[in-house]
């Protein structure tokens, strides 16, 4: 592995999901880590993640240019992960997924830094009429434009300890007897483990991965929501109805649902189901995946148990029953 003593990156939005495990490849490639977050407070639990002194969290909102430059300072390569599911106040898609991505890369330009590393999402498409969708890709173009060497991340569904999609529909699970099917279960999805994405983003910030391209990160398997589901349920040892939820009526009833605290669905969320979430057969063929850097995929099956094991009905003392 090669290392970069001394070496500064910024990372924005490193106490998220994965962030915690990008600043934690970072940390073990050698690079010091500050991370820009917008509550620095709340990210004291990254710094164990190195050596003394190796991470330190700052503030920045990418709102805000002049905490965006403040954040680049010194810095010998950027790392730009923040992305939102939900809009809320004043964090809406087009502030936070265009707006944002298109500061930090002017700020990363003006400070002479030529690494940058934009993470976006299979499904960015200028011509969605999805507003996730759209200011994902909105964002994509102005990053290139503006530092035409900068790689940009593409992850599918990504899982681990933390993700917000099999703890989520786990949790369902615990609380319902039926899970629903969005769409009847149909879509596609090529579910990406954390880990292997924080490995991209490290090997792109050391220069490993070539610049002015958009890589397409997913895992070894291609599985219907319908699979997915079944194979939560599967590891969890729990029985549930599954339930097709055409696509009209999951849109109705997140329009209520996303009014709620926490939105547990959106119009939007139902609306990206509606297209598969998986790498494209262009990103295959010119190398722009995982297995093209260099990286073999996890496999679902070799992670889900390490955490999903508190869902089963015994939580981890589970196996002590059946010996």
């Amino acid at each position: 592995m090669t290392t970069h003593r001394g070496k500064l990156v910024t990372v924005f939005g490193g106490s998220g999901f994965i962030g915690r495990h990008t600043v934690r490849a970072l940390a073990r490639h050698g690079w010091r880590v500050r991370v820009a977050v917008r509550r620095p407070d709340l990210a004291g639990h990254l710094q164990p993640l190195g050596t003394v002194g190796q991470i330190m969290p700052v503030q920045a909102n990418l709102r805000y240019r002049w905490s965006i430059d403040r954040a680049v300072e010194d810095a010998d390569a950027v790392v730009n992960l923040v992305g939102i599911l939900n809009e809320g106040g004043r964090q809406t898609f087009g502030a936070v997924q265009a707006f944002g991505a298109h500061a930090v890369a002017e700020a990363t330009r003006a400070a002479g830094i030529e690494r940058l590393v934009h993470v976006s999402a299979i499904g960015a498409d200028k011509g969605s009429p999805v507003a996730y969708a759209r200011t994902k890709a909105e964002g994509e173009a102005r990053v290139l434009e503006t530092v035409p060497g900068a790689v940009v991340l593409r992850p599918s569904i990504v899982f681990g300890p933390e993700d917000r999609f099999f703890n989520r529909f786990a949790e369902m699970a615990l609380a319902s007897p039926v899970l629903p099917l969005i769409g009847g279960g149909h879509t596609k999805l090529q579910p990406v483990f954390v880990g292997d994405v924080a490995e991209a983003i490290a090997r792109s910030v050391s220069g490993a991965v070539a610049g002015g391209r958009a890589y397409e990160l997913g895992g070894p398997e291609v599985k219907s929501f319908r699979a997915c589901m079944e194979l939560l349920l599967a590891e969890i040892e729990r029985s549930r109805a599954l339930m097709p939820l055409p696509f009209g009526l999951a849109r109705a009833l997140a329009s209520v649902l996303q009014i709620l605290p926490g939105a547990p669905l959106t119009v939007d969320q139902v609306r990206l189901l509606e297209v598969d979430n998986i790498v494209s057969d262009a990103a295959r063929q010119d190398g722009r995946t995982l297995e093209g850097v260099g990286i073999v995929p996890t496999s679902m099956s070799a992670v889900l148990p390490s955490y999903l094991v508190r869902f089963k009905p015994h939580g981890q003392f589970e196996h002590k029953r059946s010996s």
